[in-house]
């Protein structure tokens, strides 16, 4: 199997509020695991598309779990076993309309990836290699990570996909802003929601900050723009994309699938306007399902949403 997407990152256990309310009342919690990189990776494999994702867990029971949902979803880990514990993340969800996620990732497994974790190899032989914001703001070693990633895919003739993925719990936006944009001005396809783009651009206007990003040098830009769609700069031409409208379960991981959708369908050769189509529908359904990646559809999944009835038989 060909390496198809590439990605690398900090996959890190998730903790989970199990229903709404005060943990003063003992609500229950659930565990899993979750991050960006992988979610993309899950989400590209599923819809037929070979995945690889690239990291540090620790030899712990939450990087147990790591590996072996990878296994299951047939992406293929590069793992280094590091001494220190897998990161964790917390959401809780103090009502049902709001949640807040806290991190506990300093010193981290994943916050020591290094540039000597990057097989060079692996990201020549990539269609696409898919790096994030996230992953720069973690620390001197897993930025030079990135770094050089990028450096064997552009020596290579490798497509470089970047999403800006702020998190504001790891940098401000005065320190991310100059990394992004350099990052950025190295891509060939970049991802942004609106905040994310105004972090640079400075406008929260989705063309003018499509715009903006495009004259940095990619020549596909994606705003993300959840419920309202995409709208892209691809090639020069701008493309808007609605969302299908969907009841909304649990918004977190539609970035991602919105971003796998869009590279999966960028690897299979499709037209501008399937990718956005595909990107959009993958947003979409994500939404449908609880938790960060277990939405992810396959292409059997994402005809449901043209369905005329609820159920297929």
């Amino acid at each position: 199997m060909s390496a198809g997407l590439v990605t690398a990152g900090e996959t890190m256990g998730l903790v989970v509020q199990g229903a709404p309310g005060s943990l003063r009342n003992g609500e229950p919690m659930t565990f899993g695991m979750g991050g960006s990189e992988s979610n993309v990776a899950i989400g590209v494999r599923r819809l037929g598309l070979p995945a690889t994702w690239i990291g540090r867990v620790g030899a712990d029971p939450p990087g147990e779990l790591i590996l072996r949902e990878l296994r299951a979803e047939q992406v293929q880990a590069i793992t280094v076993a590091d001494p220190s514990p897998t990161g964790l993340m917390v959401r809780w969800r103090p009502s049902g309309a709001h949640g807040r996620v806290t991190y506990y990732r300093r010193h981290s497994a994943g916050s020591h990836l290094s540039a000597e974790d990057i097989p060079a190899d692996l990201v020549r032989d990539a269609a696409v290699l898919h790096v994030t914001g996230i992953t720069l703001a973690l620390g001197p070693g897993p930025a030079a990570a990135i770094a050089h990633a990028v450096d064997v895919a552009r020596a290579g003739g490798v497509t470089v996909s970047f999403d800006l993925n702020y998190r504001s719990a790891l940098w401000s936006p005065e320190e991310a802003a100059p990394a992004l944009e350099a990052a950025v001005r190295r891509a060939d396809v970049v991802f942004a929601g609106e905040t994310e783009a105004e972090i640079i651009t400075r406008t929260a206007d989705p063309l003018q900050a499509a715009l903006a990003l495009e004259a940095l040098g990619p020549a596909q830009v994606i705003i993300k723009r959840g419920a309202d769609g995409c709208l892209a700069r691809i090639g020069g031409v701008t493309l808007e994309q609605p969302a299908p409208v969907v009841t909304v379960v649990d918004t977190v991981g539609a970035g991602d699938a919105c971003v796998a959708g869009y590279l999966a369908e960028l690897m299979s050769g499709a037209e501008p306007a399937l990718r956005l189509r595909t990107a959009a529908a993958a947003g979409a359904f994500a939404v449908t399902v609880s938790g960060d990646w277990e939405g992810m559809p396959d292409r059997r999944s994402l005809a449901l949403l043209e369905a005329s009835e609820p159920v297929s038989r």
